[in-house]
């Protein structure tokens, strides 16, 4: 092609660049959602659709251009049948591991993990590497800059689209009529019959499932309500496929012995005026401190369609009493913002069963169970008060773990109380004489130490990455180099852009880093990730659109520069930003969080236009991300603050490759080359 062509044809193939990397970005995200709704493995390891994501991209970008147009001609294909095997064989386990918790036990349904796990993982692999074949493609086509600053705009576009989705809580069948028409936009014309039909059958198996009757979509679950009687009214919640909620009437919920009670029954001398819940869902604890006098009600629930589904159905109404002030929030973000004093504070029942994001194993309740949250709760506990936490604990260790945070916080033993199915409940008065226990807790063996900020693992015993994770890790890494091989790319020709793998390693636990210190800045709710992921991609686009304009980069001061703003967010401790009122918190965090990605993007984007192949530059980067994301784990050893100091580790890596990989390019005689912005020979 000439660049006479190429300029004439430009503006189509950014268009189309934007559209293909969108779609792109979509699917990845939508796949993570659903997946995890319907396949219970994945609500507790949705990186594991993030690190197939991205091996198919990767392998995506690395295929040459004149191989691998079969994948584009039949791009639908797999997706059609990824989304046909899970509706058919959803699964529900009983997770037994005593390493990896699972709160609730559900019966066993569809296929051996052995089986649904890997067709999942190597399917979207298949997926994303025919969206990224279609990128890939297009992107060759545009000088190096030019197409990478299209695929970000691609890139956010796809992004706010699926957080307006969220946000509308439009259910699965408007995502994939969205994708469809992504798909037969990008397929043409010659391509209409070959993806109309597995498209047409994706979008029926997802109408089939929006159709089904009682389920719905809130931005963190697929919903299903079921009705368990008329008379009275009771409803069963489940969310993702696992039994969560039951909305029951209050005599029900007043019965002896009820979980719901034992707070106030242990805390007689309390005149519980003033409720704060916690995880308040369609009500029921509402219901119960409003039947014991509570004049005020503060009630935070971080669903608002669980917060809905109780305000429409609960039959004592709770949400519609004038002393119920219900708020959607992060319950540990409304602690840190809240300055009221309550007679009891109630942790009930926050089990979300889901992850925060794709890329970090951080669950949207993580940050109530730490050591410093069980302090910020006590801050809220006026003089004579109490706190008091309950759920189906299954393990008598996390007891412990839970009762010696409250012991060391409260300077007393707490109250336990324990049910049938191992449900539990801890009370802590603000002084002994705050609670009057049946019985005390004691330790049934050595006290776990309490999860914390920097490593909030409440559920994970020992300071240990589980065999489940290592296992499914080394497999994926084989996948990996394996699917490498077999798509033609030969390794020893990646050599030259190891720099680029490392950088996209290291980039991936930045953004990691980012997602986890946000969700503790500002909540652990969807919006929240949301935008941590646009600004990443808006920092990124900064990068850039600054290199685009300079002639040249002083990279030597671009490094310097990166590994003082590493330096920087290592050495501010959380506590301080916390402590800061709103705006100097927003104002903190931004810094700290989108400095260091602005100043790798700018080293990233100049070695991405000066690369003999860029596409199968940006291939390498994206397998080095995959390779980040595993690397992620090492978090449930060391904690996320320790991520840095491997992201430090292999920037340094990245730009001691970059040097060696300079000097044999100087070592060359020099050849005409094609700049990155012009297309034009120099």
């Amino acid at each position: 092609m000439n660049v006479t062509q190429s300029r004439q044809t430009r503006p189509t193939l950014r268009w189309r660049l934007m559209l293909s990397s969108a779609t792109m970005l979509f699917v990845e995200l939508a796949l993570i959602r659903w997946t995890g709704a319907n396949v219970v493995h994945l609500s507790y390891f949705s990186n594991f659709i993030l690190l197939g994501s991205f091996l198919g991209i990767g392998i995506g970008f690395l295929i040459p251009a004149e191989r691998g147009r079969w994948i584009k001609r039949w791009a639908p294909v797999p997706l059609a049948l990824l989304v046909v095997l899970v509706r058919v064989y959803p699964v529900q386990v009983s997770q037994s591991s005593g390493q990896v918790l699972y709160f609730t036990s559900v019966r066993t349904s569809g296929l051996p993990a052995w089986v649904t796990l890997p067709a999942i993982f190597l399917l979207t692999a298949v997926i994303m590497a025919a969206i990224g074949k279609i990128t890939a493609d297009l992107f060759r086509q545009l000088p190096s800059l030019d197409a990478y600053r299209y695929d970000l705009i691609g890139s956010l576009t796809g992004s706010v689209s699926f957080a307006l989705v969220s946000w509308l809580r439009a259910p699965s069948v408007v995502w994939g009529v969205i994708v469809a028409a992504a798909l037969l936009a990008l397929g043409g014309r010659r391509n209409i019959w070959r993806y109309a039909v597995p498209l047409t059958a994706m979008v029926a198996a997802l109408l089939v499932e929006t159709t089904t009757t009682g389920i719905s979509w809130s931005p963190y679950y697929k919903i299903q309500l079921t009705t368990l009687s008329t008379h009275p009214p009771e409803y069963q919640i489940s969310a993702n496929g696992v039994p969560h909620q039951n909305i029951a009437p209050l005599p029900v919920l007043m019965q002896k012995n009820s979980p719901y009670r034992q707070a106030y029954d242990e805390t007689p001398r309390n005149p519980h005026r003033s409720v704060l819940v916690i995880g308040a869902g369609n009500g029921n604890d509402v219901a119960v401190a409003l039947a014991r006098g509570a004049e005020r009600v503060d009630a935070v629930e971080i669903d608002p369609r669980l917060a809905q589904i109780g305000t429409q159905l609960h039959p004592s109404r709770p949400y519609a009493d004038p002393r119920v002030r219900l708020h959607i929030d992060d319950g540990r973000a409304f602690l840190e913002r809240a300055n009221t004093k309550y007679d009891l504070v109630v942790l009930a029942l926050p089990d979300s069963l889901t992850l925060v994001a794709g890329d970090s194993n951080l669950r949207l309740e993580s940050y109530l169970f730490t050591q410093q949250a069980f302090q910020a709760a006590r801050d809220h506990v006026a003089p004579h008060g109490a706190f008091a936490m309950y759920n189906y604990y299954r393990q008598s260790w996390l007891v412990d773990r839970f009762a010696g945070s409250l012991d060391a916080v409260y300077g007393h033993a707490p109250c336990m109380t324990t049910f049938a199915r191992n449900a539990a409940v801890l009370v802590a008065g603000m002084t002994t004489a705050d609670q009057t226990c049946a019985r005390v807790w004691k330790p049934s063996g050595p006290v776990p130490a309490a999860a914390t900020d920097d490593r909030p693992f409440p559920y994970l015993l020992h300071r240990s990455i589980p065999t489940l994770y290592l296992g499914a890790l080394a497999a994926i890494l084989l996948v990996t180099l394996l699917a490498v091989r077999l798509t033609g790319v030969r390794i020893r020709s990646m050599v030259r852009y190891t720099d680029m793998f490392l950088l996209g390693a290291a980039f991936m636990l930045l953004e990691t880093k980012n997602v986890i210190g946000f969700a503790l800045y500002f909540g652990t709710t969807w919006l929240v990730n949301a935008l941590v992921f646009i600004g990443v991609l808006l920092a990124v686009l900064a990068g850039v659109e600054v290199r685009r304009r300079l002639r040249r980069v002083n990279q030597l001061l671009l490094q310097l520069l990166l590994f003082g703003t590493l330096a920087v967010a290592w050495i501010v401790p959380v506590h301080a930003v916390l402590s800061l009122p709103f705006p100097a918190r927003l104002a903190a965090a931004i810094a700290l969080a989108f400095a260091p990605i602005f100043c790798a993007n700018l080293i990233f984007s100049d070695r991405l236009a000066l690369a003999a192949d860029p596409t199968s530059a940006f291939g390498a980067n994206l397998l080095g991300a995959l390779t980040g994301g595993a690397l992620e784990y090492l978090a449930l050893v060391t904690g996320y603050q320790a991520l840095l100091l491997v992201a430090a580790l292999l920037y340094l890596g990245a730009f001691t490759a970059m040097r060696a990989a300079r000097r044999r390019s100087a070592a060359r005689p020099s050849a005409p080359r094609v700049t990155a912005d012009s297309g034009t020979r120099d």
